[in-house]
Formats: C-alpha cells, sequence, structure tokens
C-alpha cells in the first residue's frame, strides 16, 4: 500500500508544515521547493501522488501539471491555490489536475484529499500489475515450457501446489528439474515477495539447516535429494514442521521414496509429513513433442546469454533431438542447446541409422507418448494420434510395442 507524497512548494515554511501534516497521519512526504528538485520523481513507476502550489518562480504548477500528464495521465496531481488563483484552478482540473485546495486549507480536508488520490493511484497501479501477468503469464506460464497435455497438467499441479500452502515433496527424474519447479511453486504462492532458499539436503548439519530455516523466514526452504538428509536431521526438520511457525518447506528427490522409507533409509513420519502435496516432473521420453519447444527455449536463452545470433533450427536437427531417449532430461537438452547455439555440436550430427532411423525413433517415441496419455486405450490412442485402427496395430508391431503393457495394473 503506497503511502508516498511528492509535495512541491517554494515556501519553505508552508512545505514543511504541510510535511508535518502528511507524517502525523502515517504519510511519507519528500519535500521539493521547486519543479525542477521534484522532477526526477514524477515518473511511470512513482507509486504514490503529488501535491503542488500552482504559484512557483520558473517552472509553476502548470507546467508541473503538464510534465506529468506527460509521463503518466493516471498520476494524480493535487494543486495548491490561493483565493485568487481558484479560476486558474478551476481551468487545471480540466487539464487533468486531480483535485485543488485552497490555502490555508484545513489539515484533516488536506489528508482527505490525499487519501483519496492514494485510493486512485493503488487502483491504478494494481490494474497495471495485473494486465502486465496476464500478458507475460505466470510464473508456471513463463518457466514451464512446453505444449503437450502433459505439460499443462504440470502447469496446473504447480498452481494447486502453490495454493494448498503446504509441504510439497517435488519428484522427477535426474536433470528433469525439480528444484525449478520449486521456485515456481514459491513464486506463484502467497510468499512470493519473501525469500527462497536453496538447499542440497546432503550438504547439511545440525547449524547449517538451521540458519537454512532462519534464512528462509515466512518464506519457502527448498531441499534437494532430500534422502541425503541424515536420520537424525531428519528427526529434526519434523520437530521444527510439527512446531510450526518456520518456512514452507519443498523437498525434491530423484529417488522413489516410498522404496526408500521401506527400506528404513528415510524417516517415515517425515515422508508422509513431506508428502502432503505431491508434484511428479515426467520425464522427456513421455513427452517428446515438448522437446521441440524446450530446446528452442534453450537456444534462444543460449544465444541471449553469450550475444550471439541465433542458428537455424532446421527439421533434421528435430528430428535428431526427437531420435533421443534423454535420459538426463531437461537438463541435458539445455546442454545440447547451448552447444547448439555455440556451434560446438559438429560431432553430434550424424546419428547411426541415418534419417530413417531417426524418424522410425520419432515414430516409437509418439506412440509410446500417446500410449501413456491414454493409459493403453487403444481406441482412444488411434483416435489421438489420427490413425485407422490397423495402421495402429501395425505401427505397435513394427515397434515392438504392447497397448496392455500402459495399462494401469
Amino acid at each position: 500500500m503506497t503511502k508516498r507524497v511528492l509535495l512541491v512548494d517554494d515556501d519553505r515554511d508552508i512545505r514543511e508544515a504541510l510535511g508535518q501534516t502528511l507524517e502525523l497521519a502515517d504519510l511519507e512526504p519528500t519535500l521539493a521547493g521547486s519543479f525542477v528538485e521534484a522532477k526526477d520523481h514524477m515518473t511511470r513507476s512513482f507509486d504514490g501522488v503529488i501535491v503542488s502550489d500552482i504559484r512557483m518562480p520558473g517552472r509553476d504548477g502548470f507546467h508541473l501539471l503538464d510534465y506529468v500528464r506527460e509521463a503518466d495521465p493516471e498520476l494524480p496531481v493535487i494543486l495548491l491555490t490561493g483565493e485568487a488563483d481558484i479560476p486558474m484552478a478551476v481551468r487545471a482540473m480540466s487539464a487533468g489536475a486531480y483535485d485543488f485546495l485552497e490555502k490555508p486549507c484545513a489539515p484533516q480536508d488536506f489528508v482527505a484529499v490525499v487519501l483519496r488520490a492514494q485510493m486512485a493511484r493503488r487502483l491504478v497501479l494494481e490494474n497495471r500489475r495485473l494486465k502486465t501477468e496476464l500478458e507475460a503469464g505466470d510464473a508456471a506460464s513463463r518457466m514451464l515450457v512446453g505444449r503437450s497435455k502433459i505439460s499443462e497438467e504440470l502447469r496446473a499441479a504447480a498452481r494447486a501446489a502453490a495454493r494448498a500452502g503446504t509441504e510439497v515433496l517435488i519428484m522427477g527424474e535426474p536433470g528433469s528439474g525439480t528444484p525449478k519447479m520449486a521456485e515456481v511453486i514459491h513464486l506463484l504462492s502467497d510468499a512470493a515477495s519473501r525469500p527462497f532458499v536453496k538447499r542440497a539436503a546432503s550438504s547439511l548439519d545440525a547449524e547449517a539447516l538451521a540458519a537454512a530455516i532462519a534464512e528462509a523466514g515466512a518464506g519457502t526452504l527448498y531441499l534437494d535429494e532430500i534422502t541425503g538428509l541424515n536420520p537424525a536431521l531428519q528427526l529434526t526438520l519434523l520437530d521444527r514442521l510439527e512446531e510450526g511457525g518456520v518456512a514452507r518447506v519443498l523437498a525434491g528427490t530423484t529417488r522413489n521414496l516410498s522404496d526408500a522409507m521401506a527400506a528404513g533409509q528415510f524417516n517415515a513420519e517425515l515422508f508422509y509429513r513431506l508428502d502432503l502435496m505431491r508434484v511428479r516432473i515426467a520425464s522427456l521420453r513421455e513427452r517428446p513433442e515438448d522437446i521441440p519447444v524446450l530446446f528452442e527455449h534453450y537456444v534462444s536463452l543460449a544465444c541471449e546469454q553469450a550475444n550471439l545470433a541465433k542458428r537455424d533450427i532446421t527439421a533434421d536437427v528435430t528430428a535428431r533431438l526427437m531420435a533421443q531417449d534423454w535420459p538426463g532430461n531437461a537438463r541435458a537438452l539445455m546442454n545440447a542447446a547451448m552447444r547448439f547455439a555455440l556451434g560446438l555440436d559438429d560431432d553430434e550430427a550424424q546419428v547411426a541409422g541415418g534419417l530413417s532411423a531417426q524418424m522410425a525413433q520419432v515414430e516409437r517415441s509418439l506412440l509410446i507418448a500417446a500410449l501413456q496419455r491414454h493409459s493403453g486405450r487403444v481406441t482412444d490412442v488411434a483416435k489421438d494420434l489420427k490413425l485407422p485402427r490397423k495402421t495402429f496395430y501395425d505401427k505397435l508391431t513394427k515397434h515392438g510395442l504392447r497397448a496392455e503393457d500402459y495399462r494401469p495394473a
């Protein structure tokens, strides 16, 4: 909530008296004796209102009003007038002034007008913020790139986890981006303006864990590879969570935490506490249609960071990308994009078997992805891929795939 007021008046006594009135009303005045002195504050990003005398030597209140209207027509300007200046003030109102007050004015009247102007300013800035967010998309839209149905579901899961406000367990294969998911959840949450602290669980001792919790404050603490937290610290973390009053904890893992718990390698109570909300990041082989989109995104970032002209991504490059299984997931794809942007990918230019083998692998990847999306339901998969039923079965046979292998147990 903005409390700032830029007060411009060449009369020092009036300026300081009005400044004290604003301070007593719990507002934050910035005092200036002239337009020149106030000019640098009058920008589109100024989150307050302006109060200015009309009659000032040099650049007067009308000049100030014209300047503000040029910088931001929605920045409120309240003009102070002497008795003889009221006709001028009326003309100023038609030129865009928010209001005017006759000097001397009662403190309560002065403060009331300023507070109304600040409310108007808050609404303007909030509308602009919402419009910017709408145009740019939220953190999930900006940071979780992909056009597949799985990617849409992943963005929805991140938003749901952010709204829940509970602990979250983030699961994914190596290189899938569990730390990035944790940051997205933080940015989507009510704690977005508070600290986001990341720590590798295996690097923590009791002192470091306490320091990380303290640093996160009322924000978010992300513990990467939570299975690396030693048993004693698992109990310590559980106790702190049960006590409450600590940062929200997000935990990431590339291991099956249920298996670790069953094997006695992870505290069961801590597992169930962290597993209040679960987000699983799908591997790239489960969503091959995202590979070209992600690669183009990573190439653009790499070229921007290295100040390079963007290289064309040909159909052959795309086919080679989709012909790979990407066990390193997003991290491996990002590394490949960096090499491509720098022109260091020549050694990777040929994939065994040539283009036909590459396209066959692409076809196989798309079949697997569709089978996974539809849980092995043949009719739905064939419809999704726009294939006649016989052609679909022929392709399954060609690639050694069975629909029943993708049905729930």
